[in-house]
Formats: structure tokens, C-alpha cells, sequence
């Protein structure tokens, strides 16, 4: 399973690179206006210093903000041409469907984002999305098993063979990464809090207190 970090914060990027563990980067509109990056230009300024951070191979996810066809494509084609990195990120909507489909035809690599049902999946898959995008901590707010709806489009594109990645979204803590796991998803994107979250266990501070505690008594 691969690990994306969800954010448009340059040290957080740097810090999961450093980690040895980044696989890609997803953003979305959110991301960016949190870091007070706002304008067409410096937005694709921003995505270009992500993608010399993250090195070459992986993916970065840049969306797009128009909600039309015409406009999605015309973006599409600015995001894709900033850099090989660049991953196309489309809504689930009938225009986007529609877009991820032309997209695919030109060889530009899509990520279908707020999918929230497994036949937005269906759909997203057919037009040839790369990415899939189900956002698993908003379907919980709503009272509903966001990993239940993971296991349910593993299994269908499993049965399909369909070549669409999962990339489980929304992440909202260590606990959903590793459920994430279980359940067959191909990519976690998440906040870095949420991977270095993996890290901590009270058994492994416990032992290595006691290792050191050891290693000091002997030797004084």
C-alpha cells in the first residue's frame, strides 16, 4: 500500500520525503487556502515546488477548480503540463466522469475524488480514472462505515478487473491507515500526523527506557 501525505504544507512534504516513506502528494483547493496560497499562478507555482520536493515517480495530485467540462479539460491540460509528476484531480460529477474519460484518452493520469458510493466507483473506473478517491472519514461523520465501502469496491474491482486505484481519503487517524490495509485499499493519503501516528506505542517507549537504563547501569 502506498502512502500519500495529504497536504500543500512544503515541511510536510519535506518531513515525509525524509521519512523515507512518501510515495505521492494529494492537495485540494482546502489544502492550498490553508497555506494562504491563493491565484492561478501561484497555485501552480506551489504544485511545482511539490514536485521537486517529492523527487521523481511520484505522483502529485493538483485539482482542478471548474465544474464545467470544458473548463475541467482546459485545466486538466495546464495541470498535467506542469510537471510529469502532475496527476489530474476531477470530481465525481457527469462532466468529470466525461473529462477523466478524455483525459484517459490522452494519456493524462486522473484522480476521481469524492466518490462516496460504490457506483461512482463503477463509473470512475469505466472512464478509466487512475486514482479513485472514496473519502472514508466524511461517509463516517455521516453514521456510515467508510471501510465497509473500501472492502466493497476492492472486491468489485477485484471481480471486474479493473486497473483503477484505491486511494483511501478523508484519513483521520493511525487506526484508519491500518484498516485501510486490511481491507485492500492500493493508497492511503492522509495528514502527516496521521502516518507518524504509526510510530508510538507505550510497549516500544517502556522497552526502550528500560534498554537504556540497562545499557547505563552496566556501563557505569
Amino acid at each position: 500500500m502506498l502512502f500519500f501525505v495529504d497536504t500543500a504544507n512544503l515541511d510536510h512534504i519535506r518531513e515525509a520525503t525524509e521519512l523515507g516513506i512518501l510515495d505521492g502528494v494529494t492537495t485540494n483547493p482546502s489544502l492550498m487556502a490553508k497555506e494562504g496560497i491563493s491565484g492561478v499562478e501561484p497555485v501552480l507555482n506551489h504544485y511545482r515546488k511539490i514536485c521537486e520536493i517529492v523527487g521523481p515517480g511520484r505522483d502529485v495530485s493538483a485539482e482542478v477548480i471548474s465544474t464545467d467540462y470544458e473548463g475541467m479539460v482546459q485545466e486538466g491540460k495546464k495541470l498535467a503540463q506542469l510537471h510529469e509528476n502532475i496527476v489530474v484531480k476531477v470530481p465525481m460529477t457527469r462532466d468529470g466522469v466525461k473529462a477523466i474519460a478524455h483525459f484517459t484518452e490522452l494519456g493524462i493520469k486522473t484522480n476521481c475524488t469524492l466518490v462516496f458510493s460504490a457506483g461512482q466507483a463503477i463509473l470512475a473506473a469505466k472512464a478509466g480514472a487512475t486514482y479513485l478517491s472514496p473519502f472514508i472519514g466524511r461517509i463516517d461523520d455521516m453514521s456510515w462505515d467508510g471501510i465497509e465501502l473500501i472492502k466493497e469496491i476492492v472486491e468489485i474491482y477485484t471481480l471486474q478487473d479493473f486497473d483503477t486505484s484505491i486511494l483511501a481519503a478523508s484519513i483521520r487517524s493511525p487506526l484508519h491507515i491500518v484498516q485501510c490495509a486490511k481491507a485492500g485499499a492500493d493508497v492511503v493519503t492522509c495528514p502527516l500526523s496521521a502516518i507518524t501516528g504509526l510510530f508510538y506505542h507505550p510497549l516500544t517507549d517502556i522497552g526502550l527506557a528500560k534498554f537504556l537504563a540497562d545499557h547505563k547501569k552496566a556501563n557505569s
